[in-house]
């Protein structure tokens, strides 16, 4: 097991900013960690790395006690920090040559040349990082990560201030890192979360409210599937509302409809038998799935 927390408690006066939470990751999984703003991820991230010491409960990295052997953790870990604390007066390379000799790296010109073309700051290589831009900062801090090749990879917003393009540059270097490492990091960037995890962890307020793979998530989520249809003709809403597997029915426009529901499939058959009984043509009918969003909205309300 790469990360497991046990009960994990931090309490701030009377506060719980995290609550007895407990989770395991194992190797070769990229866990997306969600949460509202002041939900507790950044404090379980500062826990999990050693940074920040728990009230109560456990944190292992790698089958080692994080609170017993903190600076051992640390070896293990490499960790991207929500607030990105560089250097700005060093040069890039000059910095990552600290952060090697920090880590006591062999080869160390060799590696740091590594860690720019897989983060793609060779083009800036040469500047000061307060000459950078925000996104090109947040390269330096996760080539910072990446250079002593730790066991496991801690980010907190790791896209955080890159454009587009950026996004899926480092998208890609992330999904590669996890071939081999583990990977837990949080973003308020749900998109990102689908593309790269097969297994998302949301808290709220400070409590573990979901811990399951993407897809299972989305069949099981109190949020309801959308079917959408266009007949050719035009209908009375009360024929819709009949509809046994329909939460709700909202008219789009005069021969557009969406339905909420539960039952997608069983919703499709109801509007097929529908129009035959009524000598309808439809010109399209489909559903559409929940994405993360939705599940993340139906869980975090529900939890409030």
């Amino acid at each position: 097991m790469s990360i497991e927390v046990k009960n994990l408690l931090k309490v701030y006066g009377e506060q719980k900013a995290v609550n007895n939470i407990s989770f395991k990751i194992n190797k070769g999984e990229i866990v997306g960690f969600l949460g509202p703003n002041g939900a507790g991820k950044s404090t379980t991230m500062k826990i999990i790395t050693g940074y920040l010491q728990q009230s109560g409960g456990e944190a292992y990295v790698c089958g080692v006690n994080v609170s017993n052997e903190s600076l051992e953790t640390k070896k293990k870990i490499g960790y991207l920090p929500e607030l990105n604390a560089l250097y700005y007066e060093m040069y890039v390379r000059e910095y990552l040559a600290f952060v090697a000799e920090v880590h006591k790296i062999e080869n160390k010109k060799k590696k740091i040349e590594s860690v720019i073309e897989l983060t793609g700051l060779t083009i800036e290589s040469k500047k000061k990082i307060g000459q950078l831009s925000k996104g090109y900062k947040q390269r330096v801090g996760l080539a910072a990560a990446l250079i002593h090749d730790p066991e496991v990879l801690i980010l907190d917003e790791p896209t955080s201030g890159l454009d587009p393009n950026q996004i899926i540059e480092i998208r890609e270097v992330i999904k590669k890192q996890g071939k081999d490492k583990t990977v837990l990091f949080s973003s308020h960037i749900l998109q990102e979360v689908e593309a790269m995890c097969e297994r998302v962890i949301i808290i709220n307020k400070g409590e573990l409210v979901a811990d399951d793979k993407l897809n299972n998530l989305r069949q099981n989520s109190s949020a309801s599937n959308t079917v959408k249809v266009n007949f050719k003709e035009l209908l009375e809403k009360e024929w819709l509302l009949q509809l046994s597997a329909a939460k709700s029915v909202n008219k789009v426009d005069a021969n557009n409809w969406q339905l909420a529901t539960d039952h997608p499939e069983q919703l499709r058959k109801q509007i097929l038998e529908l129009a035959l009984q009524h000598n309808l043509n439809i010109v399209s009918l489909h559903s559409e799935s929940q994405s993360l969003e939705d599940v993340f909205r139906a869980l975090t309300q529900k939890a409030e």
